[in-house]
């Protein structure tokens, strides 16, 4: 069981970490909210190594923790409705296709943001915002594509070591 919570606090960690490193690159788009997503590279490893229950978590409290401390109430709002979106694509996408890692990271980094804007949409009550979303589509696609093979590397590397300790 302490293999077990020390492999659960190591990856939140990590993500968290991630999380901080991202807020360091400088990205500036005309579109606000364009990430490259690296803290889902622990959470789409999670998910290919561990059970999935443990990823979501892994994920709500990266989340949680990365709003509380890098950024605002509001924000952390979006990032929520862009994770939760995120993570049950992501795993029924594993679940019921053959896509593969890289195919589920892209579906989680445009789900991501649809699940932001969509977050967006109901706090300020436009749907005008959905003109966004080719932008946001685009830029998800791109760095899950980036998440996915990388989390391919990272996943076929890690899996003996987690789920022996798990």
């Amino acid at each position: 069981m302490s293999k077990k919570v020390a492999v659960y606090g190591m990856l939140t960690a990590l993500a968290f970490l991630l999380s901080y490193v991202e807020t360091l690159i400088p990205f500036s788009f005309a579109i606000p909210g364009i990430k490259l997503g690296l803290a889902n590279l622990v959470v789409i490893t999670a998910l290919y190594c561990l059970d999935i229950k443990s990823a979501f978590v892994i994920s709500m409290v990266r989340i949680l923790l990365s709003g509380l401390t890098f950024s605002s109430l509001s924000i952390m709002l979006y990032s929520l409705g862009g994770g939760i979106l995120s993570f049950l694509c992501m795993a029924l996408a594993k679940h019921f296709t053959s896509f593969g890692i890289t195919g589920v990271s892209v579906l989680g980094g445009v789900t991501h943001n649809l699940g932001q804007l969509l977050t967006a949409v109901l706090v300020v009550h436009t749907g005008s915002l959905m003109y966004y979303f080719p932008a946001l589509l685009a830029a998800g696609t791109v760095a899950g594509a980036l998440i996915g093979l990388l989390g391919g590397l990272v996943t076929e590397r890690l899996r003996p070591f987690l789920q022996q300790a798990v």
